[in-house]
């Protein structure tokens, strides 16, 4: 009986050692799958992310007069020019009114979609994301015909409110940074609409059914249930849009160059870093002045991922 005993632990303790390396087995070809699937993004975020920011922080700490070591110097320049805090200022201005704009518009549309899962639903999201489809010049083109009213094909509109020439807008920063937050939203909202009502689609029915069962009303599930459980997107929609406005260029310098002295050339701090790089020569000013919106832009991500619940799923 001992022998017998013995016998089967023994094939139980084979059959464990080959369940155990069988799953290492698993667990190692999922790990090597896994960074095969993710070595060309991190491949090109070395290249285009580590390489490059490496670099700044090289010149952000060397002369360019004399090629030496520079300490703080470029960064103390940058600090103490006289653009560097109402650039951040502009550029946090129209963060504070583009991005709740945003953000409320795109859940808004991203809700009535859902309400109507049907061909008139499909139909409004492709209208929806046109504007999407408009980037870069073509849409700064458009809000330029838009604005102008010479030309615009609502100058009766702005008419109405007092608006003449297209200077009558340029001269005034609130005018400008309504403008420019008006020209973000239609430029991402189609694309981020698609992003949020894929959260929307991946709730599962049978939450969505025991929320009815409880007694929820089509706002409690909204609030309730639908809200909580697409918050990370909602979320990730909110920070990557705030780095997106933190480096705002194209945009602001464009109409500095179209108001013809009404819009300062150092708008945002992207602007100013340019000026530093390519209008004044000094490089390690510009590389400084990169490497503070780096470090602003990652602080704030740290704080929203480490200190809130917002990426979390729910």
């Amino acid at each position: 009986m001992a022998t017998v005993r013995r016998h089967h632990f023994s094939e139980q303790r084979k059959e464990v050692h080959h369940s155990q390396k069988k799953s290492h087995r698993v667990r190692r070809r999922l790990s090597w799958d896994a960074w095969l699937l993710v070595a060309p993004f991190v491949i090109l975020l070395f290249l285009a992310g580590v390489v490059p920011a490496v670099y700044a922080v090289v010149e952000s700490f060397t002369s360019t007069t004399s090629g030496g070591f520079a300490g703080f110097a470029n960064y103390h320049t940058v600090i103490t020019n006289f653009s560097f805090w109402s650039s951040f200022e502009d550029v946090g201005i129209l963060l504070l009114v583009w991005l709740p704009i945003l953000i409320v518009g795109v859940v808004l549309l991203a809700l009535l979609i859902d309400a109507t899962r049907n061909w008139f639903g499909h139909l409004m999201m492709f209208i929806y994301y046109i504007p999407s489809a408009l980037v870069g010049i073509a849409n700064f083109m458009l809000w330029m015909l838009l604005i102008d009213p010479t030309v615009s094909p609502i100058k009766f509109l702005l008419r109405a409110i007092g608006v003449k020439t297209l200077d009558g807008i340029l001269a005034r920063q609130s005018s400008v940074t309504l403008v420019l937050a008006l020209m973000l939203f239609f430029e991402g909202a189609g694309s981020w609409l698609l992003i949020v009502y894929g959260g929307l689609n991946s709730i599962s029915g049978e939450v969505l059914e025991a929320a009815k069962i409880d007694g929820c009303n089509t706002w409690h599930t909204i609030r309730y249930v639908k809200l909580p459980l697409i918050a990370p997107w909602i979320g990730y929609m909110a920070l990557m849009n705030f780095a997106y406005g933190f480096q705002l260029v194209l945009e602001p310098q464009l109409l500095s160059i179209i108001g013809q002295g009404l819009i300062s050339p150092q708008w945002s701090p992207n602007q100013l870093s340019y000026t530093f790089a390519y209008s004044i020569g000094n490089i390690g000013a510009a590389a400084a002045l990169s490497i503070i919106m780096l470090l602003i832009t990652l602080g704030i991500a740290f704080v929203v991922v480490t200190r809130t619940s917002i990426l979390e799923r729910s």
